[in-house]
């Protein structure tokens, strides 16, 4: 993307029109990575999305993520069918995302929230059996929770600047790393059990003021986006 600037070529590329070289797996110290630049087409067989989701389909224990922007359907569909199984699964959101009509959060958590045109989006699909290990961790005010990360078996990290999103996925310049480490793993779960201690779980008055809020504006007039 270098080469824009006074006196440079006007040669830097953004989005899709870069040369995007696809899933690079590197050796760093011995710590096996894989390294994806986004974003890629929605048909690509490498999107950022898919690996995420090939990845949470590998837990075979448990499954920790702490996520800012948490707006695409596919993982939670993997989340899903995972919970059928004995897996931890803990997913901590930021608050101020959480209560948007398109987080995942409130999907897991069972619930739909109209937005403001009480419309619901098309393929949302809140759990019948909400999940009880979801929340948002008290922060101080004017704080966010900016992590985008999973931690998975205790062993592989999901990290980098991509938040789980289709524009993360197909439009957005993002960076998402597979890691495959214990030990950076076990610093990454230091910082979510930190969070968790003191995490708010399940529908928060929150979520409830803005579920009431919408629900009393639009009566039963919702609709599918």
């Amino acid at each position: 993307m270098w080469g824009d600037g006074p006196g440079g070529e006007q040669n830097s590329q953004f989005g899709r029109s870069k040369d995007n070289q696809g899933l690079k797996a590197v050796r760093v110290n011995g710590i096996a990575m894989h390294v994806l630049s986004a974003p890629h087409s929605k048909t690509s067989p490498e999107h950022g999305l898919i690996l995420i989701r090939e990845q949470l389909a590998a837990a075979k224990r448990s499954i920790g993520m702490a996520l800012f922007v948490f707006s695409d359907q596919s993982p939670t569909n993997v989340l899903t069918e995972q919970m059928s199984t004995d897996i931890d699964i803990r997913l901590l959101a930021d608050p101020s995302f959480a209560s948007r009509s398109f987080s995942e959060a409130l999907d897991l958590l069972g619930v739909e929230l109209p937005d403001r045109f009480c419309k619901l989006e098309a393929d949302n699909r809140p759990l019948k059996t909400p999940m009880q290990t979801v929340g948002t961790p008290r922060l101080a005010r004017g704080d966010k929770l900016h992590h985008k990360f999973a931690v998975i078996d205790n062993k592989t990290v999901i990290t980098g600047s991509f938040n789980w999103s289709t524009a993360a996925a197909h439009t957005n310049d993002e960076t998402l790393l597979v890691i495959k480490s214990p030990k950076i793993a076990a610093h990454f779960t230091r910082e979510m059990n930190r969070m968790w201690r003191s995490a708010e779980l399940g529908i928060t008055p929150r979520i409830q003021r803005k579920l009431d809020r919408q629900r009393a504006k639009c009566g039963s007039g919702l609709e599918r986006g």
